[in-house]
């Protein structure tokens, strides 16, 4: 099954963060499932690092692409039916990341990995 992790699940899986929940790294890791990470999530990875509130270990243009290919995880790139779902969307979540997340998964019919609870209330399928 396609999965869409969130952008910390990501940060924390290629850490090997303890903060990952067991199910999840363990979606992450079944070779029946295909994991996706969101162009959204890059963005936002980047801009954190680049104001200095995300460490990482190695520089981001060697760190992303290694982890990607390593973990056997694809972009999901945004599409205009994805932004298009926004304008519906209830204020739930008020990131706008997340917000592209939820329109993202909704759309594609993805599993949503995740430990923000925020996210039931619009409807995904988050498993944690």
């Amino acid at each position: 099954m396609n999965i869409l992790l969130d952008t910390h699940t990501f940060i924390w899986f290629i850490e090997g963060n303890s903060r990952l929940s067991a199910r999840a790294r363990q979606l992450i890791e079944d070779a029946q499932n295909q994991p996706f990470l969101s162009i959204a999530s890059l963005w936002e990875m980047a801009i954190k690092v680049s104001l200095g509130k995300l460490a990482i270990s190695q520089p981001f243009e060697k760190l992303i692409p290694t982890q990607l290919q390593r973990n056997g995880i694809e972009i999901l790139g945004i599409g205009f039916p994805h932004t298009a779902v926004i304008v519906n969307l209830p204020l739930h979540h008020r990131d706008p990341f997340d917000r592209l997340l939820v329109a993202q998964a909704l759309i594609e019919q993805m599993l949503f990995v995740s430990a923000d609870v925020q996210f039931d209330a619009y409807g995904v399928t988050r498993l944690w």
